[in-house]
């Protein structure tokens, strides 16, 4: 699943309560805001959960989204990542139909792109690959031709990325 042209990664620290997602995805749902994924979890900190969106920003400004959601209550901090600035990563499952002729081919797929088998089957493999969300979207298309039975992705992930100096650490 290819990502619309035109998206912001938003990255959310919250209250870590609950009805907060809702709220935030209510927020979304209510401006109109089209979310293609989303993804939440605790913290280092028990107190906080961050909350990662990718939101398609083509009817709507990324700034008026950031103002709207920092407005809610429980929202802690918000930042945009921009595509450059920020390590993305989704995790893919998916049980793919493989024949006899077909399970060479797709344990080859499998070790191109660092996938692993998880359970296998008489007539099906089931494959896990994390990684970028273009490497997952790759992935995904060259599995389709053997017939996937059943695929979850889990959203993409991101935090910004670390600076790079040439002092040396102490």
């Amino acid at each position: 699943m290819a990502r619309p042209v035109s998206y912001h990664t938003l990255v959310m620290l919250v209250e870590n309560k609950p009805g907060v997602l809702a709220r935030v995805a209510g927020l979304f749902a209510r401006r109109g805001f089209n979310i293609h994924s989303l993804a939440v979890a605790p913290t280092e900190n028990p107190a906080l959960s961050r909350i990662t969106v990718v939101a398609d920003t083509e009817s709507t400004p990324v700034d008026q989204m950031v103002k709207q959601v920092d407005k809610l209550i429980n929202v802690v901090r918000i930042d945009e990542l921009a595509p450059e600035d920020a390590v993305e990563q989704e995790l893919l499952m998916a049980t793919v139909r493989a024949g006899a002729g077909d399970r060479s081919q797709i344990l080859e797929l499998c070790q191109i792109f660092g996938a692993r088998v998880l359970n296998t089957g008489s007539t099906e493999i089931m494959v896990r690959l994390a990684g970028s969300p273009g490497k997952l979207d790759d992935f995904e298309d060259l599995l389709r031709p053997f017939g996937i039975v059943a695929i979850q992705r889990t959203g993409t992930v991101a935090l910004p990325r670390l600076e790079r100096s040439a002092a040396t650490p102490r």
